[in-house]
C-alpha cells in the first residue's frame, strides 16, 4: 500500500530538519524496515513537508513504531523541528492524503 502525508517544518529549522534527514539512525530506518516499510520519501516545498510511504500495513507500521525507544527519540527531536508532527496514534491511520489521480 502507499500513503502520502503532509507535515510542516519550522520556516526557522529548515536546515536542522534537513541536516537531521542527513543522519537518520540506522537503527531507526532498520526498525521501518522490520515494520513494514519498504520505501519512504521526503519532499519540501517551503515548509510544507509531503511523505510517501510504501508499506504492507499502514496502521501496523505506525503501531509497532510508536513505542519504540528509538522512533521515541527521533520523534522527540522532530517535535522541535515541526510545526506539524506525523501522528504516531492509532488516529493517525486515517491522516493519509486522499489520492486525486494517478497515472
Amino acid at each position: 500500500m502507499r500513503i502520502a502525508l503532509h507535515t510542516k517544518v519550522r520556516a526557522d529549522r529548515i536546515p536542522q530538519y534537513e541536516a537531521a534527514h542527513r543522519e537518520v539512525p540506522a537503527e531507526l530506518t532498520r526498525a521501518i524496515r522490520a515494520a513494514g516499510a519498504t520505501s519512504w520519501s521526503i519532499w519540501r516545498s517551503g515548509t510544507d513537508l509531503f511523505h510517501v510511504i510504501e508499506c504492507e500495513d499502514y496502521t501496523r507500521l505506525l503501531a509497532e513504531l510508536a513505542e519504540l525507544p528509538v522512533n521515541v527519540a527521533w520523534q522527540a527531536r522532530m517535535d522541535e523541528l515541526l510545526d506539524v508532527a506525523h501522528d504516531y496514534s492509532s488516529d493517525g491511520a486515517e491522516a493519509g492524503l486522499p489520492a486525486v489521480w494517478e497515472l
